[in-house]
């Protein structure tokens, strides 16, 4: 049949959930179409409402009924995680265990989909549990000040009274105050225990409560950085993530040098300064001001850090203006591994190019987002990298997301 002009909106239908898919949603499929049903789980029968159809092949619905239920569901933490509240959360109604199965299953299915990689994935799970681990967290306002979360795939606000997933503490003074209509408030729960909240709003962030300085601990070192500067959201996962990193790594001869390429604070660039040695050099590449800021204060005691604000992409340009990737005056090199930490969309298959022509003997990839993570490592294998280890970690439990480091071999 033809589903060109197929709008079912508000329809209830009953399927066949299917397996999971990257998004938070499962698969199911009716009269021929696909339907992305979220609040279900792969095995079960639910009655879902679509709530989104743009007449192409496929739809999204909300499981608003089980009919047949899976072994692995239980009952969700909040209240707003049902169907039409919050979108923050997509697997609260699966135990712990299964919302690790199913982040590993869409990992191996985006690897050999997009990667051409079949391989066998285990999201580990950090301390602490499925709850109390969000230690930053941006809230929306409503048109009356009040804080409040967002709805799936929406602008609608859902003021909240607390949130299961946030860090204890994190967000009583915040709800406890009048902010501007519309704005959204950047909160943070440092290691201290101590509440930093911004509001932004047309363009200008305004720090609001805190003390300007988020103190936190990793790596075996304290950090004092601005509270807008990028960090790990689960308490425990920076140190996951150095150690997974540092195992790809390998040892490192004294002397030599690695790049750490959308470096924040220098989380990473630390320990890899102790494995090059006082001779070597570890150049930090970030963008944001606040970031390099904190990084040139946090590591005056490792002289082999060389910290360089600017975008990769211009940065491996040399000055921005369109060079090839062979003028990178401003780096030192050639580097003998790469470790990349890049936005949710990843390196992109021209910059993964361009690293590759740098000859390193490893690359590590720090990713959130495992389609990402699998079209970087599809684009390294074109100039022969190869896929050696891939850890998965639970960063971001009761969600979609999955952090993952992969360490890539060179040709």
């Amino acid at each position: 049949m033809s589903t060109g002009t197929t709008d079912w909106t508000d329809r209830l239908l009953e399927v066949d959930v299917g397996p999971v898919a990257h998004g938070g949603h499962c698969v199911a499929r009716h009269e021929g179409r696909v339907v992305f049903v979220r609040h279900a789980l792969p095995g079960e029968r639910v009655r879902a409402v679509v709530t989104e159809d743009a007449g192409g092949s496929f739809c999204r619905a909300d499981a608003v009924g089980v009919l047949h239920e899976s072994p692995d569901r239980v009952e969700p933490a909040c209240a707003w995680a049902g169907p039409g509240g919050c979108g923050g959360c997509d697997w609260q109604h699966a135990t712990p265990a299964a919302q690790r199965a199913l982040k590993a299953a869409v990992v191996a299915e985006q690897l050999a989909r997009l990667a051409g990689i079949e391989r066998d994935v285990v999201v580990e799970e950090l301390p602490g549990g499925a709850l109390d681990w969000r230690t930053r967290m941006r809230m929306a306002v409503t048109d009356d000040g009040r804080p409040g979360l967002r709805a799936h795939r929406s602008h609608e606000v859902l003021p909240v009274g607390d949130c299961p997933i946030a860090a204890p503490g994190a967000l009583a003074p915040v709800l406890e105050r009048t902010w501007t209509p519309t704005a959204e408030v950047e909160v943070v729960r440092d290691a201290a225990g101590e509440v930093h909240a911004a509001e932004l709003f047309e363009g200008a962030r305004h720090p609001e409560l805190g003390g300007g300085t988020a103190h936190e601990q990793a790596a075996g070192r304290d950090w004092a950085l601005p509270p807008e500067a990028f960090w790990q959201v689960h308490p425990h996962a920076a140190d996951a993530v150095v150690a997974a990193v540092l195992e790809g790594v390998g040892e490192l001869e004294p002397g030599s040098c690695a790049w750490d390429l959308y470096g924040g604070a220098g989380l990473i660039a630390a320990p890899l300064a102790e494995r090059v040695g006082a001779g070597g050099r570890v150049v930090l590449v970030e963008s944001d001001p606040a970031a390099t800021a904190a990084a040139g204060e946090c590591l005056t005691d490792l002289p082999a850090v060389q910290v360089v604000r600017g975008r990769v992409e211009k940065v491996l340009a040399g000055d921005g203006a369109g060079r090839s990737s062979t003028h990178r005056n401003s780096l030192p090199g050639p580097p003998d591994v790469i470790v990349a930490d890049p936005p949710r969309k990843g390196l992109g298959r021209r910059l993964a190019g361009e690293l590759a022509q740098q000859g390193a003997a490893r690359v590590v990839l720090v990713a959130c987002d495992p389609a990402a993570l699998a079209r970087d490592v599809a684009a390294l294998a074109e100039h022969g990298y190869r896929l050696d280890v891939l850890r998965a970690f639970d960063a971001f439990p009761m969600t979609h997301h999955v952090e993952c480091v992969a360490t890539l071999l060179g040709p």
